[in-house]
């Protein structure tokens, strides 16, 4: 799930529908010859596509159904009467296809009534006619469909309203994944949800979808000898309803989502999964996906419920793969106004000895960096006169304030880095033209950030706490400084340079700005 250009979903199932409804009795080649006269006759074979062909092929659409309707009711027990309007049904199904190339004629297929026909197809008794309409609905509204993005999203709605979700939840019930066709099936379900679950503007709706989440989470947790590529989707699709909206993470966290995916996780404890395969992508996205749950305020909460936080830390011991985003997860837990009961419970749990020690050791810059950003929230957190605070200065001043002489050579690391990227704006900066430049900060401030700004300023916001709180570890950290001829206020430059570039309209950043401004008082 990382990377805004790449592809979201797990590689496409092989086709399964050569000759399904024909059986023996025509080759593939005699009948779409047949197709292609009959399309002929009924003057679909046409270059343009525009919305007067839109409105024949919905008028011929609609007495494909109703001619099928019709002779399975007449013919109930009789399947050779009515399976040839099977398959005429199936070819109009499936030439819907070309409208994916022309989302302009979206509005129009709404107002002719065309959705509500096809998502109807989804009850249909023949489960080859409801899996081929679930594969046209996931090439209609896919990401990749060009065109204004207003008119997919006015297409979900429709199919939303004419109760798209229950239908598929109602599909999913009766395929068997042991069967190939069926096995496609759910993928291409599957990759619906993620189509809706994709655009902000609906994502809502499969939130909100009990029976669409129940399905997912039993799909989720379902016992499998390796990790199959539905299994896989399931996780995709969770992780991204996790990054979708604060709504989306309340109503997964309801639904005790945290506790399903640390479960679920915590077989990797140990193991490792198969690289390069699904069941590595499936262990990237639990994590993810509960990594952005405990975000909020509730998933905090359900994460010390769930002892999340012991299994983070079981996992820095003992993981290998799972070390990294374990320890991302831990950060994440631990860090926002509303982190005090994992702070807590990192120190209770017998954390500080695991975190401390692997900042002592680690020589990768990432494990590092998250180790900082909990050491500041844990520094911010934590009552002034807590144990728990106090025995987290206590292991930056144990070893001869070891800690703290790590924390100021990382700082050199990263304001090194930071000077050279400042360098280059500044040559860009002689080069632009006054209309450019302001266009252009983005892409500096990026630049900074992607060299290390935000580590830096957070080692500086960890000092300046230890400076503020404990007289050896000032003494330590201007020690550490003078070597490189700095003074003590390159800290409080960076914190002042942090804090005038805060946008306060957020009451989280108005309060991290009170926090910055106390400590450069302090400073001074």
């Amino acid at each position: 799930m990382n990377g805004d250009d790449e592809d979201f979903g797990p590689e496409m199932p092989p086709d399964d529908d050569e000759d399904r409804f024909f059986g023996g009795g025509l080759s593939k080649e005699e009948s779409q010859i047949i197709d292609y006269v009959d399309d002929a006759d009924d003057g679909r074979n046409v270059d343009k596509i525009d919305a007067g062909w839109l409105r024949k092929t919905a008028l011929h659409f609609e007495k494909r159904i109703s001619k099928n309707a019709e002779l399975r009711s007449k013919f109930e027990n009789e399947p050779q009467k009515f399976i040839g309007s099977e398959a005429d049904l199936d070819t109009d199904i499936k030439s819907l296809s070309v409208l994916a190339e022309h989302p302009e004629l979206y509005p129009e297929f709404v107002r002719l009534g065309c959705v509500d026909r096809l998502i109807g197809l989804l009850a249909h008794e023949n489960t080859d006619i409801a899996i081929d309409t679930i594969e046209i609905i996931s090439e209609l509204t896919d990401e990749d469909v060009g065109g204004d993005e207003g008119e997919v999203v006015m297409l979900l709605n429709a199919m939303l309203e004419a109760d798209l979700l229950a239908l598929l939840v109602s599909n999913l019930g009766r395929l068997n994944e042991d069967d190939e066709s069926d096995r496609s099936g759910v993928y291409h379900a599957l990759s619906v949800i993620e189509n809706i679950s994709l655009r902000v503007a609906t994502a809502t709706r499969v939130s909100q979808d009990r029976g669409i989440l129940d399905w997912l989470l039993q799909r989720l947790q379902r016992t499998e000898s390796s990790t199959t590529q539905n299994r896989q989707y399931v996780a995709e699709i969770l992780a991204i309803l996790s990054q979708a909206s604060a709504n989306c993470r309340s109503q997964l966290i309801k639904l005790d989502v945290v506790d399903v995916l640390l479960q679920l996780v915590a077989v990797y404890r140990r193991r490792d999964p198969e690289r390069g395969g699904d069941e590595e992508e499936y262990v990237e996205n639990l994590f993810e996906a509960v990594t952005c749950l405990v975000d909020e305020a509730d998933g905090k909460d359900k994460f010390v419920e769930a002892e999340g936080v012991e299994l983070c830390l079981l996992m820095l011991k003992e993981g290998k793969m799972s070390k990294a985003p374990a320890l991302r997860l831990l950060e994440h837990a631990s860090t926002g106004s509303s982190a005090f009961n994992v702070c807590c419970k990192i120190v209770e749990s017998g954390g500080l000895k695991t975190t401390f020690s692997l900042f002592a050791k680690t020589r990768d810059h990432r494990l590092s960096s998250h180790l900082i950003v909990i050491f500041a929230s844990m520094l911010r957190v934590l009552p002034g006169d807590s144990a728990e605070r106090i025995r987290t200065l206590a292991k930056f001043v144990e070893k001869d304030y070891a800690k703290v002489g790590k924390l100021v050579e990382l700082r050199r690391h990263y304001s090194l880095r930071v000077k050279l990227a400042e360098q280059q704006n500044a040559e860009e900066r002689k080069l632009a033209s006054e209309q450019d430049a302001p266009d252009r900060e983005i892409e500096w401030l990026s630049r900074r950030l992607d060299a290390g700004l935000f580590t830096l300023q957070t080692i500086d916001v960890v000092l300046a706490w230890l400076m503020v709180e404990d007289k050896g570890a000032r003494s330590r950290v201007a020690e550490v400084l003078a070597q490189e001829d700095l003074p003590l206020s390159v800290i409080k430059a960076t914190l002042t340079e942090q804090m005038e570039n805060l946008d306060t309209s957020q009451q989280h950043a108005q309060d991290l700005k009170d926090m910055l401004e106390t400590l450069v008082d302090f400073l001074r």
